[in-house]
Protein backbone atom coordinates (compact mmCIF):
# COMPACT_ATOMS: atom_id res chain seq x y z
CA UNK A 1 0.00 0.00 0.00
CA UNK A 2 1.29 3.46 -0.92
CA UNK A 3 2.11 5.83 1.88
CA UNK A 4 1.14 9.50 2.13
CA UNK A 5 4.67 10.58 1.20
CA UNK A 6 4.62 8.92 -2.21
CA UNK A 7 6.14 11.53 -4.53
CA UNK A 8 5.28 9.80 -7.80
CA UNK A 9 2.97 11.66 -10.22
CA UNK A 10 -0.70 11.01 -9.54
CA UNK A 11 -2.75 9.66 -12.46
CA UNK A 12 -6.56 9.59 -12.25
CA UNK A 13 -8.19 6.87 -14.37
CA UNK A 14 -11.84 7.65 -15.15
CA UNK A 15 -13.52 4.65 -16.80
CA UNK A 16 -16.57 2.46 -16.11
CA UNK A 17 -14.90 -0.68 -17.55
CA UNK A 18 -13.21 -2.94 -14.98
CA UNK A 19 -11.10 -4.47 -17.77
CA UNK A 20 -9.78 -1.09 -18.96
CA UNK A 21 -9.04 -0.02 -15.39
CA UNK A 22 -7.14 -3.26 -14.72
CA UNK A 23 -5.04 -2.89 -17.86
CA UNK A 24 -4.17 0.73 -17.08
CA UNK A 25 -3.37 -0.07 -13.45
CA UNK A 26 -1.00 -2.78 -14.58
CA UNK A 27 0.78 -0.35 -16.91
CA UNK A 28 1.03 2.52 -14.49
CA UNK A 29 1.49 1.05 -11.02
CA UNK A 30 5.28 0.92 -11.03
CA UNK A 31 5.90 4.55 -12.05
CA UNK A 32 2.77 6.40 -10.94
CA UNK A 33 0.39 6.67 -8.05
CA UNK A 34 -3.03 5.80 -9.46
CA UNK A 35 -6.52 6.93 -8.53
CA UNK A 36 -9.74 5.46 -9.90
CA UNK A 37 -13.16 6.92 -10.69
CA UNK A 38 -15.90 4.93 -12.39
CA UNK A 39 -18.06 7.87 -13.45
CA UNK A 40 -18.04 11.66 -13.74
CA UNK A 41 -19.21 12.36 -10.20
CA UNK A 42 -16.47 10.22 -8.71
CA UNK A 43 -13.99 11.98 -11.00
CA UNK A 44 -14.96 15.40 -9.60
CA UNK A 45 -14.63 14.04 -6.06
CA UNK A 46 -11.12 12.80 -6.82
CA UNK A 47 -10.01 15.95 -8.65
CA UNK A 48 -11.20 18.32 -5.95
CA UNK A 49 -9.94 16.22 -3.04
CA UNK A 50 -6.98 17.03 -0.83
CA UNK A 51 -4.43 15.90 -3.43
CA UNK A 52 -5.59 16.51 -7.01
CA UNK A 53 -4.12 14.37 -9.79
CA UNK A 54 -1.27 15.47 -12.03
CA UNK A 55 -2.94 14.00 -15.12
CA UNK A 56 -6.33 12.47 -16.01
CA UNK A 57 -7.04 9.54 -18.34
CA UNK A 58 -10.69 10.03 -19.26
CA UNK A 59 -13.15 7.71 -21.00
CA UNK A 60 -16.07 9.26 -22.90
CA UNK A 61 -18.91 6.75 -22.79
CA UNK A 62 -19.83 6.44 -19.12
CA UNK A 63 -23.11 6.32 -17.17
CA UNK A 64 -24.45 9.72 -16.11
CA UNK A 65 -22.11 12.52 -17.11
CA UNK A 66 -20.10 11.59 -20.19
CA UNK A 67 -16.39 12.30 -20.56
CA UNK A 68 -16.90 15.33 -22.79
CA UNK A 69 -18.96 17.07 -20.11
CA UNK A 70 -16.49 16.07 -17.41
CA UNK A 71 -13.67 17.64 -19.42
CA UNK A 72 -15.67 20.78 -20.16
CA UNK A 73 -16.42 21.36 -16.46
CA UNK A 74 -12.84 20.65 -15.39
CA UNK A 75 -11.46 23.15 -17.90
CA UNK A 76 -13.88 25.84 -16.79
CA UNK A 77 -12.92 25.52 -13.13
CA UNK A 78 -9.81 27.52 -12.05
CA UNK A 79 -8.90 24.74 -9.61
CA UNK A 80 -8.60 22.07 -12.30
CA UNK A 81 -8.15 23.79 -15.67
CA UNK A 82 -4.36 23.29 -15.50
CA UNK A 83 -4.59 19.48 -15.13
CA UNK A 84 -3.85 17.77 -18.47
CA UNK A 85 -6.66 15.51 -19.70
CA UNK A 86 -6.07 12.65 -22.14
CA UNK A 87 -9.16 11.03 -23.62
CA UNK A 88 -8.89 7.23 -23.86
CA UNK A 89 -11.96 6.07 -25.76
CA UNK A 90 -13.39 3.50 -28.13
CA UNK A 91 -14.93 6.41 -30.06
CA UNK A 92 -12.33 6.63 -32.80
CA UNK A 93 -13.82 8.92 -35.44
CA UNK A 94 -11.98 12.11 -36.38
CA UNK A 95 -14.96 14.16 -35.23
CA UNK A 96 -14.77 12.52 -31.79
CA UNK A 97 -11.09 13.45 -31.47
CA UNK A 98 -11.73 17.01 -32.69
CA UNK A 99 -14.48 17.49 -30.12
CA UNK A 100 -12.31 16.19 -27.29
CA UNK A 101 -9.39 18.46 -28.18
CA UNK A 102 -11.70 21.46 -28.64
CA UNK A 103 -12.88 21.00 -25.02
CA UNK A 104 -9.32 21.40 -23.75
CA UNK A 105 -7.90 17.87 -23.71
CA UNK A 106 -4.19 17.67 -24.51
CA UNK A 107 -4.42 14.33 -26.31
CA UNK A 108 -6.82 11.65 -27.62
CA UNK A 109 -5.98 7.95 -27.66
CA UNK A 110 -8.31 5.40 -29.26
CA UNK A 111 -9.05 1.99 -27.76
CA UNK A 112 -7.68 -0.58 -28.01
CA UNK A 113 -4.53 1.36 -27.20
CA UNK A 114 -0.88 0.47 -27.50
CA UNK A 115 0.74 0.26 -24.02
CA UNK A 116 4.05 1.85 -25.13
CA UNK A 117 2.13 4.64 -26.85
CA UNK A 118 0.00 5.53 -23.84
CA UNK A 119 3.03 5.43 -21.52
CA UNK A 120 4.95 7.74 -23.87
CA UNK A 121 2.05 10.17 -24.13
CA UNK A 122 1.60 10.29 -20.35
CA UNK A 123 5.32 10.94 -19.83
CA UNK A 124 5.32 13.69 -22.46
CA UNK A 125 2.28 15.54 -21.13
CA UNK A 126 3.43 15.33 -17.52
CA UNK A 127 6.75 16.88 -18.57
CA UNK A 128 4.98 19.62 -20.55
CA UNK A 129 2.67 20.35 -17.63
CA UNK A 130 5.64 20.63 -15.28
CA UNK A 131 7.40 23.01 -17.67
CA UNK A 132 4.25 25.12 -18.00
CA UNK A 133 3.88 25.37 -14.22
CA UNK A 134 7.49 26.49 -13.89
CA UNK A 135 7.03 29.08 -16.65
CA UNK A 136 3.88 30.36 -14.93
CA UNK A 137 5.78 30.66 -11.64
CA UNK A 138 8.56 32.58 -13.37
CA UNK A 139 6.11 34.90 -15.13
CA UNK A 140 4.22 35.50 -11.88
CA UNK A 141 7.45 36.19 -10.00
CA UNK A 142 8.64 38.60 -12.69
CA UNK A 143 5.24 40.30 -12.83
CA UNK A 144 5.29 40.78 -9.06
CA UNK A 145 8.81 42.20 -9.23
CA UNK A 146 7.78 44.66 -11.95
CA UNK A 147 4.69 45.65 -9.98
CA UNK A 148 6.78 46.31 -6.87
CA UNK A 149 9.27 48.33 -8.91
CA UNK A 150 6.50 50.38 -10.51
CA UNK A 151 4.85 51.10 -7.18
CA UNK A 152 8.19 52.02 -5.63
CA UNK A 153 8.96 54.40 -8.50
CA UNK A 154 5.58 56.07 -8.13
CA UNK A 155 6.08 56.43 -4.39
CA UNK A 156 9.51 57.99 -4.90
CA UNK A 157 8.20 60.44 -7.50
CA UNK A 158 5.46 61.35 -5.04
CA UNK A 159 8.11 62.00 -2.41
CA UNK A 160 9.97 64.26 -4.84
CA UNK A 161 6.85 66.36 -5.35
CA UNK A 162 6.25 66.63 -1.60
CA UNK A 163 9.84 67.66 -0.84
CA UNK A 164 9.55 70.41 -3.45
CA UNK A 165 6.50 71.69 -1.58
CA UNK A 166 8.22 71.67 1.85
CA UNK A 167 6.32 68.54 2.89
CA UNK A 168 7.87 65.33 4.20
CA UNK A 169 8.13 61.82 2.83
CA UNK A 170 6.04 60.51 5.69
CA UNK A 171 3.11 62.65 4.58
CA UNK A 172 2.58 60.72 1.34
CA UNK A 173 3.06 57.39 3.11
CA UNK A 174 0.48 58.23 5.73
CA UNK A 175 -2.07 59.59 3.30
CA UNK A 176 -1.63 56.48 1.15
CA UNK A 177 -2.46 54.27 4.15
CA UNK A 178 -5.44 56.47 5.08
CA UNK A 179 -6.64 56.16 1.49
CA UNK A 180 -6.47 52.37 1.67
CA UNK A 181 -8.41 52.23 4.94
CA UNK A 182 -11.18 54.50 3.68
CA UNK A 183 -11.47 52.62 0.39
CA UNK A 184 -11.80 49.25 2.12
CA UNK A 185 -14.43 50.67 4.47
CA UNK A 186 -16.40 51.84 1.44
CA UNK A 187 -16.46 48.35 -0.04
CA UNK A 188 -13.61 48.68 -2.53
CA UNK A 189 -11.89 45.34 -3.14
CA UNK A 190 -8.50 44.71 -1.55
CA UNK A 191 -6.82 44.67 -4.96
CA UNK A 192 -8.33 48.01 -5.98
CA UNK A 193 -7.64 49.51 -2.55
CA UNK A 194 -3.98 48.49 -2.87
CA UNK A 195 -3.83 50.11 -6.31
CA UNK A 196 -5.42 53.26 -4.96
CA UNK A 197 -2.98 53.41 -2.06
CA UNK A 198 -0.04 52.89 -4.41
CA UNK A 199 -1.28 55.66 -6.72
CA UNK A 200 -2.23 58.21 -4.04
CA UNK A 201 1.34 59.46 -3.37
CA UNK A 202 1.36 60.88 -6.91
CA UNK A 203 -1.50 63.29 -6.24
CA UNK A 204 0.74 66.39 -6.30
CA UNK A 205 3.29 65.26 -8.90
CA UNK A 206 2.21 68.21 -11.06
CA UNK A 207 3.83 70.60 -8.58
CA UNK A 208 7.15 69.63 -10.15
CA UNK A 209 6.06 71.89 -13.02
CA UNK A 210 5.28 74.91 -10.80
CA UNK A 211 8.06 77.52 -10.37
CA UNK A 212 9.71 77.42 -6.94
CA UNK A 213 9.26 81.18 -6.57
CA UNK A 214 5.50 80.60 -6.46
CA UNK A 215 5.32 77.18 -4.83
CA UNK A 216 7.67 78.09 -1.97
CA UNK A 217 6.61 81.73 -1.59
CA UNK A 218 6.40 82.47 2.18
CA UNK A 219 3.74 85.15 1.87
CA UNK A 220 0.25 85.31 0.42
CA UNK A 221 -0.09 84.40 -3.25
CA UNK A 222 -1.40 86.89 -5.75
CA UNK A 223 -4.46 85.94 -7.79
CA UNK A 224 -2.22 85.33 -10.81
CA UNK A 225 0.14 83.15 -8.77
CA UNK A 226 -2.76 81.11 -7.43
CA UNK A 227 -3.97 80.53 -10.98
CA UNK A 228 -0.51 79.17 -11.76
CA UNK A 229 -0.71 76.83 -8.75
CA UNK A 230 -4.04 75.58 -10.09
CA UNK A 231 -2.23 74.30 -13.18
CA UNK A 232 -0.60 71.46 -11.20
CA UNK A 233 -3.46 68.92 -11.58
CA UNK A 234 -3.27 69.23 -15.35
CA UNK A 235 0.51 69.00 -15.31
CA UNK A 236 0.28 65.89 -13.15
CA UNK A 237 -2.22 64.32 -15.54
CA UNK A 238 0.14 64.89 -18.47
CA UNK A 239 3.07 63.39 -16.56
CA UNK A 240 1.06 60.29 -15.68
CA UNK A 241 -0.70 59.82 -19.01
CA UNK A 242 -0.33 56.09 -19.72
CA UNK A 243 -3.56 54.30 -20.68
CA UNK A 244 -1.87 50.87 -20.68
CA UNK A 245 -1.14 50.89 -16.93
CA UNK A 246 -3.99 50.56 -14.44
CA UNK A 247 -1.79 51.93 -11.67
CA UNK A 248 -0.84 55.02 -13.68
CA UNK A 249 -4.45 55.45 -14.80
CA UNK A 250 -5.60 55.65 -11.18
CA UNK A 251 -2.63 57.89 -10.27
CA UNK A 252 -3.54 60.22 -13.14
CA UNK A 253 -7.18 60.26 -12.04
CA UNK A 254 -6.20 61.25 -8.50
CA UNK A 255 -3.67 63.86 -9.66
CA UNK A 256 -6.18 65.48 -12.00
CA UNK A 257 -9.24 65.53 -9.75
CA UNK A 258 -8.09 65.66 -6.10
CA UNK A 259 -8.87 69.39 -5.90
CA UNK A 260 -12.44 68.97 -7.12
CA UNK A 261 -15.15 69.60 -4.52
CA UNK A 262 -18.44 67.82 -3.97
CA UNK A 263 -20.43 71.05 -4.57
CA UNK A 264 -18.64 71.88 -7.82
CA UNK A 265 -16.50 74.76 -6.56
CA UNK A 266 -13.18 72.95 -6.99
CA UNK A 267 -10.75 72.86 -9.89
CA UNK A 268 -9.68 72.25 -12.62
CA UNK A 269 -12.97 70.97 -14.11
CA UNK A 270 -15.56 72.09 -11.54
CA UNK A 271 -17.00 68.57 -11.30
CA UNK A 272 -19.79 67.87 -8.80
CA UNK A 273 -20.80 64.90 -6.65
CA UNK A 274 -20.22 61.45 -8.06
CA UNK A 275 -18.91 62.87 -11.32
CA UNK A 276 -15.68 63.21 -9.35
CA UNK A 277 -13.92 59.79 -9.42
CA UNK A 278 -14.17 57.97 -6.10
CA UNK A 279 -10.38 57.56 -6.04
CA UNK A 280 -9.93 61.33 -6.04
CA UNK A 281 -12.67 61.91 -3.45
CA UNK A 282 -11.01 59.48 -1.05
CA UNK A 283 -7.44 60.68 -1.65
CA UNK A 284 -8.50 64.31 -1.24
CA UNK A 285 -9.86 63.77 2.27
CA UNK A 286 -6.87 61.62 3.27
CA UNK A 287 -4.50 64.33 2.04
CA UNK A 288 -6.33 67.16 3.80
CA UNK A 289 -6.56 65.25 7.08
CA UNK A 290 -2.85 64.56 7.23
CA UNK A 291 -2.00 68.14 6.27
CA UNK A 292 -4.31 69.51 8.99
CA UNK A 293 -3.04 67.36 11.87
CA UNK A 294 0.65 67.66 10.95
CA UNK A 295 2.86 70.46 12.25
CA UNK A 296 4.77 72.47 9.65
CA UNK A 297 7.16 75.44 9.88
CA UNK A 298 4.34 77.72 8.73
CA UNK A 299 1.53 76.33 10.94
CA UNK A 300 0.60 74.49 14.12
CA UNK A 301 -0.97 71.06 13.95
CA UNK A 302 -4.73 70.86 14.34
CA UNK A 303 -6.17 68.44 16.85
CA UNK A 304 -7.99 65.41 15.49
CA UNK A 305 -11.37 66.65 16.84
CA UNK A 306 -10.79 69.97 15.07
CA UNK A 307 -10.14 68.17 11.81
CA UNK A 308 -13.25 66.00 12.22
CA UNK A 309 -15.29 69.11 12.96
CA UNK A 310 -14.09 70.66 9.70
CA UNK A 311 -15.04 67.53 7.75
CA UNK A 312 -18.53 67.61 9.27
CA UNK A 313 -18.87 71.26 8.35
CA UNK A 314 -17.66 70.58 4.80
CA UNK A 315 -19.87 67.53 4.18
CA UNK A 316 -21.62 67.93 0.83
CA UNK A 317 -19.54 71.06 0.23
CA UNK A 318 -15.89 70.18 -0.13
CA UNK A 319 -16.14 66.47 0.70
CA UNK A 320 -18.27 63.49 -0.29
CA UNK A 321 -20.44 62.81 2.80
CA UNK A 322 -20.03 59.03 2.32
CA UNK A 323 -16.24 59.40 2.36
CA UNK A 324 -16.43 61.51 5.53
CA UNK A 325 -18.61 58.90 7.23
CA UNK A 326 -16.31 56.05 6.17
CA UNK A 327 -13.29 58.00 7.44
CA UNK A 328 -14.92 58.48 10.84
CA UNK A 329 -15.65 54.75 11.08
CA UNK A 330 -12.01 53.84 10.48
CA UNK A 331 -10.60 56.70 12.56
CA UNK A 332 -9.10 54.35 15.22
CA UNK A 333 -7.10 52.59 12.50
CA UNK A 334 -6.15 55.94 10.97
CA UNK A 335 -4.79 57.11 14.31
CA UNK A 336 -2.76 53.89 14.62
CA UNK A 337 -1.12 54.69 11.27
CA UNK A 338 -0.59 58.31 12.33
CA UNK A 339 1.19 57.16 15.49
CA UNK A 340 3.27 54.51 13.72
CA UNK A 341 4.45 56.98 11.06
CA UNK A 342 4.75 60.08 13.22
CA UNK A 343 7.46 62.66 12.63
CA UNK A 344 10.04 63.57 15.20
Amino acid sequence: MLNDHDQRPRILIVDDSHLNISVLLGLLKSDYKTLIAKDGQQAFYRVFGEQPPDLILLDIMMPGIDGYEVCRQLKQDPRSKHIPVIFVSAMSQVADEEKGLSLGAVDYISKPFSPPLILARIKTHLALASQNRELERQVLRRTEELDRSRKDLIRRLGLAAEYKDNETGLHVQRMAEYTRLIALEMGVSETDADTLAAAAPMHDIGKLGIPDAILCKPGRLTEEEFETIKDHPGIGARILDNPDSELLRVAREIALYHHEKWDGTGYPAGLTGEDIPLSARIASLADVFDALVSERPYKQAWTVPEAISLFEEQKSKHFDPNVVNAFKRVLPKVLEVKERMKEY
